[in-house]
């Protein structure tokens, strides 16, 4: 062998090693985030265009140093199962999880990459922190969870006379049961009693929706994802029967409600997506304690109102944050 040659495989060795690295470095820089959901309704959908937001203002960009996938389960608890373990098996840096169901399937499956929950009403009803405390595992995250008095409060504004409140939801949702579990407890504090509709699919709603009709005064719905998915349903009953109803989910103002005092979906995206960049940096999400939401608003629906036969006060529309007409 010539030194020629020795030195040209000396030359293409070194370049060799120095393009490993180079792509070492790279793939090393790049941070994979997976997003799952329950189902596609603009709350959820708001929730995780927010975590994207997020990382694209901290300098994350899909293509660049971001993989970033997407699935939603379509309302099917045994999707959701299947998404989280093809996620699980793709190692991602960070497993984002949207809504109670979603969030179950992926800390089932991993006790070691790192779960950020959203849109979650109770993780510790849910079973996904043992306290609102710092869990000390691979999950923490943001929930939705909503001051239930201040809502019955919302309901005596809007429909004084009301002594009835029907509550369509999933008996299969554990955000769902805690609700209804708390409501319980306080109803009568506000002259109020519960009268409660079984939706266990989106399709049910309007079913459970029309089965309430003359025994209650107003109907009040949760962020339950059945309900929300088909908010539609619920809508043409109340419009058709003269039932206000009144939500948690500001979304659904926009989709027929009368009002909501709920949390700003697209805000609580962006605050989930600033726990996931404490994580992309390297925190631990076990020393991260469960957050709620930094913002609520009130929402009014003028048009539904009426179409609801009720008169909202000037007091209560002077106070909204958007007024829908």
């Amino acid at each position: 062998m010539t030194t020629f040659t020795k030195k040209a495989l000396l030359s293409l060795s070194a370049l060799t090693l120095a393009m490993s690295a180079s792509f070492g470095a790279l793939a090393e820089s790049v941070k994979s985030v997976a997003v799952t959901a329950i189902v596609e309704h603009p709350a959820l959908d708001s929730v995780r265009d927010g975590v994207l937001a997020t990382l694209n203002e901290a300098g994350y960009e899909e293509g660049k140093n971001l993989k970033w996938q997407y699935q939603s389960a379509q309302g099917n608890t045994g999707t959701a199962a299947q998404i989280a373990r093809k996620f699980i098996g793709d190692q991602p840096d960070a497993i984002v999880a949207i809504a109670t169901p979603s969030a179950q399937a992926a800390v089932a499956g991993t006790k070691r990459i790192p779960i950020i929950f959203s849109a979650v009403t109770d993780p510790v009803e849910g079973q996904l922190t043992p306290s609102w405390e710092a869990s000390g595992t691979n999950v923490t995250g943001v929930s939705d969870v909503l001051e239930l008095g201040k809502q019955m409060e919302l309901i005596k504004q809007i429909v004084p006379e009301a002594k009835r409140v029907g509550m369509v939801y999933n008996p299969g949702e554990a955000n769902s049961v805690a609700v209804v579990t708390a409501l319980k407890k306080i109803l009568a504090d506000y002259n109020l009693t519960l009268v409660e509709a079984a939706a266990p699919r989106s399709v049910d709603v309007g079913s459970a929706a029309r089965s309430l009709v003359g025994k209650v005064d107003v109907i009040y719905t949760n962020t339950d994802n059945n309900v929300v998915s088909a908010y539609e349903a619920l809508v043409k009953v109340g419009n058709d029967m003269n039932i206000p109803l009144i939500a948690s989910d500001t979304d659904s103002v926009k989709r027929g409600a009368i009002a909501a005092l709920g949390v700003n979906y697209m805000d609580l995206g962006k605050q989930t997506g600033r726990i996931v960049l404490r994580i992309l940096e390297g925190e631990n999400p076990g020393d991260i304690k469960p957050q709620t939401s930094e913002n609520i608003q009130l929402f009014v629906n003028l048009s539904a109102a009426e179409k609801q036969g009720v008169t909202l006060s000037q007091e209560l529309i002077d106070s909204a944050a958007e007024i829908i007409r």
